[in-house]
């Protein structure tokens, strides 16, 4: 069996990978690189000849894995994608949302080849779609030499990692894991093998060069975040807390039902959502019943008081003292609700406070606040809007992503004869690299280079 990166380069960006058998080909994940733009943000399909994959897996639905799924169906067209029912629910909302951003960014910034696809061609999607369940073997190509089976990676709803399995090689795919129970999902539950069953290992490192603070403890930290809520709310204040609208979102709100369920933060205090995040909360609740989902049943639109999410509701999300707000973008570029609201009273209000509970880019309106000081000019815009920071701002660790420990501690279960290192920073996968090269010696350890070919 082959192996073959197709991103642009070895770091987090736009994921996917070719695995090739003697007579099949499949392709796992068809990310966006979130930092480029245009023919730049693909990955190099151009390395595969059109009509030659039998299959993708996608295994969730986050833009850096699903992305750019239409561009290489539109090259593909006779290989099947697979994936879970919530991932392609999600992911299907995540592309169409990404046409209407792509054709924004043509009017605005002259990039000529946006969109990249269209809404119809995201409709199409449906006609290629299988959904295995999960644990259930099913075959990733017409000639059945390349087998499938997807385990909980317990990141977001509906993710899995991939075990291929082909003639006597197996080779398991991560994607993104979280091994931790979270509100919503339960942790990974990913297969275990003998000592030199498993060949190959691709896995993340996003968190590789993040060591996690001492004695954290996910309740503690949980507690914690709704004792700095609580303490807003009573000096009259309101908390914009930004959020991803798939993932995050559902996360906070899942919090905050607790919280207010057991005293911790008023219970009358209006909790506000809006725009993508709704759509996305629609689609969780359809999934409600999803298989190791935590808070099983339980309905944020219907078993919540969730104020902006009514169809009744015209013009912009109010600003009133004594809520919260769990608002898009979890980074706040610009032109999104998190960033208005941030620019337009929150920031410069020492009664108010903004509170991140996810991993913002350092050239983001949300990492400038993060790292600021009391007092600070922040720079909200590329074009110069400065804001002074005097409200409270917060960060909590409520990372989707696995500890490096955790994923080393897998590595080192597994054992597999060949270790590649994907979606991680420079450090991140020299941390890695070097923790196996001490612990696990046995295991050949790659940082696959784009379009170079490791056989497996």
């Amino acid at each position: 069996m082959i192996f073959k990166s197709l991103c642009r380069d070895a770091e987090i960006g736009a994921n996917s990978y070719l695995l090739q058998g003697e007579r099949s080909r499949i392709v796992l994940d068809a990310g966006m690189h979130p930092k480029q733009e245009g023919k730049d943000a693909i990955p190099r399909f151009d390395w595969l000849e059109d009509g030659t994959v039998d299959g993708v897996v996608i295994t969730h639905s986050h833009l850096d894995h699903v992305g750019t799924l239409p561009v290489l169906m539109e090259r593909q067209n006779r290989a099947r994608i697979y994936s879970t029912e919530p991932t392609f629910d999600l992911m299907c909302a995540m592309l169409h949302n990404s046409v209407n951003v792509m054709s924004s960014k043509r009017s605005e910034h002259g990039i000529v080849e946006y969109p990249l696809f269209d809404h119809g061609d995201i409709d199409q999607l449906k006609d290629w779609v299988v959904t295995p369940k999960l644990e259930k073997r099913f075959e990733l190509d017409p000639q059945g030499e390349m087998m499938g089976t997807f385990y909980d990676a317990g990141h977001i709803l509906g993710s899995v990692g991939a075990l291929i399995e082909v003639n006597d090689k197996k080779v398991f795919y991560s994607g993104d894991v979280n091994f931790e129970p979270t509100t919503l999902q339960c942790g990974a539950q990913f297969p275990e093998f003998e000592d030199g069953e498993l060949d190959a290992l691709i896995v993340e490192t996003t968190r590789g060069e993040s060591p996690r603070k001492a004695h954290y403890n996910r309740q503690d930290e949980e507690n914690h975040f709704a004792d700095c809520i609580q303490k807003v709310l009573q000096r009259k204040g309101s908390v914009l807390i930004p959020v991803f609208a798939m993932g995050k979102t559902q996360e906070v709100l899942g919090m905050l039902h607790r919280f207010k369920g057991e005293g911790r933060v008023a219970n009358d205090a209006p909790v506000y959502i809006g725009g993508l995040s709704t759509k996305m909360t629609h689609i969780y609740d359809r999934h409600c019943d999803t298989p190791r989902r935590q808070m099983s049943g339980f309905r944020f639109l219907k078993d919540m008081e969730i104020e902006g999410t009514g169809r009744r509701r015209k013009g912009p999300i109010p600003f009133h003292n004594g809520c919260i707000y769990a608002l898009s973008s979890g980074m706040m570029t610009e032109r999104t609700v998190s960033h208005q609201f941030a620019s337009q009273g929150v920031l410069e209000n020492k009664k108010h406070g903004i509170f991140f509970v996810g991993y913002c880019d350092p050239a983001t309106p949300g990492a400038r606040i993060k790292h600021a000081a009391q007092g600070d000019m922040v720079s909200l815009e590329e074009k110069g809007l400065q804001v002074k920071l005097r409200c409270e701002t917060r960060e909590f660790d409520f990372s989707g992503h696995s500890t490096r420990d955790a994923i080393l501690d897998y590595i080192l279960k597994v054992r597999p004869k060949k270790t590649l290192l994907v979606h991680g920073d420079t450090g991140a996968l020299e941390w890695f690299r070097a923790q196996l090269a001490e612990k696990l010696p046995s295991s050949e350890v790659v940082i696959p280079e784009p379009g170079v070919e490791v056989q497996i």
